[in-house]
């Protein structure tokens, strides 16, 4: 599905990341595996550090301290936040949304659209397609995109497969109207038929979470995990993300007219480093222009990876220059999609510590 959008941009964007950081060296003895056999993954898949909430810290608290930060620095006036959008997969409460929590406890106003989506790896640029929408509306003249997760705990710690690689963070992303005339292209497939490759099977209300389900169970390649855990099927991930995802660019790229080299910065979600050095290679794209830099000090984040990847490698950069940009992403779902837009000149663009 291609899409357009006209006449808006994103004037600011935040990272929250926690402070507190597990190094993959102190956590080799907990795998079924020897110490140079781990360390020999590491190397290849970016495994180094992870940045992982402390028990009791949920998304509501990484969100509404980042959004105090923008309060307090005049970076957002609260007043004018028409609309809340919260992507994660890793809500408050099953209900009430996270969104309205959020807004509660900042004391906005209540003429304001608060909005949960539970979407992953894809879910950064589903967040500002919604956006994009909402801002059609005469009455929305600035959204707050809110990306958070603090899914690290759902990985088993006695699985190498996916344990190294999970990582915690919250994103704001604030998207509003311009005057300027420009248009915003995007792409999106979604395939509901794999959605088995990324899942946790239990803690819903179709496996409500038991005794049972806590169970670890040892799978072929040693490692140990149960249903209330996250389930990733590696080859199957990696094989979608290097057969769809450069279909998917020729065909973004084909849509806008835009030559492969025009676009100064390739923005991708941050599943591993192997993963996007091959995504490149087939891309015939730079490891500069499509950095794969985030995994190795912070983890894999769900959909906060594209602004952590934005904030970390652009930073101030953003806020005197101007780019053009392509983020994409994909994964859970399965979804995969891609935008193509200007992007500097921000208000902000920042990291900062819970």
């Amino acid at each position: 599905m291609n899409l357009k959008y006209h006449n808006k941009k994103i004037t600011g964007m935040l990272t929250v990341i926690p402070q507190n950081e597990v190094k993959f060296e102190d956590t080799i003895g907990n795998y079924n595996f020897s110490s140079k056999q781990s360390k020999q993954l590491g190397k290849i898949m970016g495994y180094n550090r992870q940045r992982i909430v402390l028990p009791g810290v949920t998304v509501s608290d990484l969100c509404v301290h980042g959004l105090n930060y923008l309060f307090n620095e005049d970076f957002l006036n609260k007043d004018e936040i028409d609309a809340l959008i919260l992507v994660t997969e890793s809500p408050d409460y099953i209900l009430p949304p996270t969104s309205n929590v959020i807004q509660g406890r900042l004391n906005l106003k209540e003429d304001i659209f608060c909005m949960d989506i539970n979407q992953g790896c894809a879910g950064h640029l589903i967040g500002l397609m919604q956006a994009f929408a909402m801002l059609e509306q005469v009455s929305i003249n600035k959204v707050v995109l809110l990306n958070a997760d603090v899914l690290s705990h759902k990985a088993s710690e006695r699985d190498r497969n996916s344990r190294p690689l999970a990582g915690d963070g919250a994103s704001i992303t604030i998207v509003e109207k311009c005057e300027e005339q420009n248009t915003i292209y995007a792409n999106l497939k979604m395939d509901g038929k794999r959605h088995e490759a990324l899942i946790i099977p239990a803690g819903g209300f179709k496996t409500p979470s038991s005794p049972q389900t806590g169970i670890l169970k040892e799978d072929d390649n040693g490692n140990f995990r149960a249903l209330d855990h996250l389930h990733m099927k590696g080859d199957v991930v990696f094989n979608f993300v290097q057969k769809e995802v450069p279909l998917m660019i020729d065909s973004l790229l084909e849509f806008a007219k835009i030559e492969k080299d025009e676009v100064d910065y390739y923005l991708f979600h941050q599943p591993n480093r192997f993963m996007l050095q091959k995504l490149a290679d087939r891309l015939e794209v730079s490891y500069d222009k499509l950095p794969n830099n985030i995994v190795e000090r912070f983890g894999n984040a769900n959909s906060v990876t594209v602004p952590t990847v934005v904030t970390y490698n652009l930073g101030e950069k953003a806020e005197t220059n101007e780019y053009l940009i392509c983020l994409a992403g994909f994964g859970v779902g399965l979804t995969w999609c891609s935008m193509l837009m200007k992007f500097g000149k921000l208000d902000f663009c920042k990291m900062i510590e819970y």
